[in-house]
């Protein structure tokens, strides 16, 4: 980072703020980006270029196709230089982020979990892009969709993070597995559908019927369908107990522990248990699995297919979670470097790098308008499966804001292994982990 340039950007900086406060807040905060726009138009015809330093993770594939992206950034024009540091994983972007912070070393732009930019939003470590927003008149929401936008807005309307990706759990089954036992893709309509055509499946001589991921996602997924909540109404109380939650789980536990047409892969190293899974499906052992969208990267779709997840039952509507990443830029920056991350972030966002994204690695593109790029609309018509995510996100659900900081999922995540390892009842592992989680929430509120 050109440091004497930074210098000279904090002090205009200064200034500017002092001048915004002449006015009303909607004019200071135009005028800023305003001003911040035109310094880094400045630099750059001076020679001296805005770097912006970027930290993010992801899987092989991943981290390549958003390197790719930044190369074409910086190629597009010469205002700013987005230079990138990897990371292993979102926590230990997380830890290196907090020390970095603590140390006056922070990167300008970072990847995020929504759930954990809001932690630091809370904290006012992260800029709110409402005015970058007001002063570009390009921008619009609702290029965005609102499932994946409205997780990076906090209740006050403050913009902490806009959405790089999505993802969702969608359906990969084995077509052979299917045909042998008779099994129409089209004909599951819900999770009672599913079971059977687990039965079917394994009846016909395969190892198992359907293999749910491990972990609560899946059945928290299967939860909202059925129309569970985290929450009641005014959100003093957690309902991860109710009937709507314990049928869903001891139907997983049934399947799973007595009838034993599905199973699961559990522990090993990293993400062993995950590959594990995928194998069964691709070798012909199980008839499908319950995965990430992001997984099509890794998967051979001569040999399976995809499809959404279904609702509960007939009388309900599937919901399963649509979860985002957020790009969100720290308050610690110089105007310059926050308009650069901001420059960064509305070209990564763009239908043509969002459909090179989703192409690539099975993500879900966040921008509307890759329906309208060529490319993608022919990606699609000879590769179906790109096409189920990003259906499934438009009617997802998302994780209620958690102010326990994590203690009700990590409730859950105790009681899906009881359920699923266990065999325990599903009564029993969500009672208890409904107390675990309502002593934290009492917690979280009296403070």
């Amino acid at each position: 980072m050109n440091k004497k340039l930074v210098s000279v950007l904090l002090a205009s900086a200064m200034a500017v703020t002092a001048l915004a406060g002449c006015g009303s807040k909607a004019e200071g905060t135009a005028d800023t980006a305003a001003k911040a726009q035109a310094e880094a138009g400045d630099a750059a015809e001076s020679g001296d270029t805005v770097d912006v330093e970027f930290w993010y993770s992801g899987g092989k594939t991943a981290v390549g196709v958003v390197q790719e992206i930044v190369d074409s950034f910086n190629a597009s024009q010469s205002k700013y230089h987005v230079s990138t540091v990897t990371q292993a994983d979102y926590d230990e972007t997380y830890q290196k982020l907090q020390a970095g912070i603590a140390g006056n070393a922070a990167p300008d732009l970072v990847l995020l979990n929504a759930e954990t930019a809001r932690t630091l939003a809370s904290k006012n470590l992260l800029a709110d892009m409402q005015p970058m927003i007001d002063g570009d008149s390009e921008f619009s929401a609702d290029d965005y969709l609102k499932v994946f936008y409205d997780q990076g807005v906090d209740e006050t309307g403050k913009i902490f993070g806009l959405p790089a990706y999505g993802t969702t759990q969608v359906m990969y089954y084995n077509m052979a597995a299917f045909d042998a036992a008779g099994v129409k893709a089209e004909d599951i309509k819900t999770w009672s559908d599913l079971a059977e055509a687990a039965k079917k499946i394994k009846a016909a001589g395969y190892e198992y019927g359907w293999e749910p991921m491990w972990g609560a996602g899946n059945m928290i997924d299967a939860a909202f369908s059925n129309g569970a909540s985290i929450f009641n109404e005014d959100g003093t109380q957690v309902t991860i107990n109710s009937p709507e939650w314990v049928e869903v789980w001891e139907a997983f536990r049934t399947w799973i522990h007595d009838d034993k047409t599905m199973a699961i892969h559990s522990g090993g190293q990293g993400w062993e248990y995950w590959y594990a899974t995928i194998d069964d499906v691709i070798a012909g052992k199980a008839g499908g699995y319950t995965g990430s969208s992001g997984d099509q990267a890794d998967l051979d779709f001569s040999i399976v297919a995809a499809m959404e997840q279904p609702a509960w039952s007939a009388s309900t509507t599937s919901a399963p979670m649509a979860e985002t990443k957020t790009l969100s830029v720290l308050e610690g920056s110089s105007d310059a470097e926050k308009q650069g991350a901001f420059a960064f972030i509305k070209y990564f966002t763009n239908a043509e790098s969002q459909a090179k994204w989703t192409m690539s690695t099975g993500y879900v593109a966040v921008n509307q308008k890759i329906n309208d790029n060529a490319d993608y609309q022919s990606y699609v018509a000879e590769n179906p499966q790109a096409a189920v995510p990003f259906a499934q996100a438009t009617h997802g659900t998302v994780y209620p804001n958690d102010p326990t900081n994590g203690a009700i999922k990590d409730a859950l995540k105790v009681a899906a292994d009881k359920v699923e390892i266990d065999g325990v009842s599903a009564k029993e592992a969500l009672d208890e982990a409904q107390k675990t989680a309502q002593a934290a929430l009492d917690e979280a509120l009296a403070k």
